[in-house]
């Protein structure tokens, strides 16, 4: 029997059910300085990511909105690359693993070698590190110097430089959010 339910509906059900999977990977974690739960910060990059989509033309609209849910799956929990790929396919598995840095690297190399896999797996991984740090870019939490709000800030420089070309539109709205940050450095 064919299913009947329109595909937006169809849609919605896959975020929502990505949305409660994050929410228990996440579960105990807080966004860095603040009591908000992890969930916050993912749909904070969800949000980005959809803004965005208008402006991404040939973009899988579908597959960015997931990974922007998923991205810090991988990283931030115990999640196997495998548990992803069962349940959302290779393409999205893919997508959140050119997404996580490599922990095997010195942390000097990390961010190169990360935005060298994101560039290489395309628009969508570019789309949700752009906005992740658009995201990230708001007042920093309270214990950080200003050598590390310095460094936070030229990070966010690098990934403008590397990814903003991918989308015009994010990175623009990068550039603008890497500006508004000098207030705090």
């Amino acid at each position: 029997m064919k299913d009947e339910t329109p595909r937006a509906f169809r849609t919605q059900e896959v975020y929502q059910e990505c949305l409660r999977f994050v929410a228990e990977k996440h579960h105990e974690q807080k966004v860095p300085g603040s009591d908000l739960p992890y969930l916050v910060h993912l749909c904070n990059v969800c949000m980005e990511v959809m803004a965005a989509l208008p402006h991404s033309e040939g973009v899988d609209g579908d597959l960015a909105i997931r990974a922007a849910l998923l991205h810090d799956c991988l990283e931030d929990t115990p999640t196997p690359p495998q548990a992803l790929e069962k349940r959302y396919g290779s393409d999205l598995v893919q997508t959140v693993a050119a997404l996580t840095k490599n922990e095997d690297l010195p942390k000097e190399e990390r961010m190169a070698d990360s935005l060298g896999r994101i560039k290489a797996a395309g628009t969508v991984a570019a789309m949700v590190k752009l906005a992740d740090r658009i995201t990230n870019l708001q007042e920093p939490p309270s214990f950080w110097s200003p050598a590390k709000r310095k460094a936070y800030q030229a990070e966010a420089r690098q990934i403008h430089e590397a990814l903003g070309e991918l989308h015009p539109w994010l990175g623009k709205r990068l550039e603008a959010k890497i500006e508004a940050y000098g207030q705090w450095c």
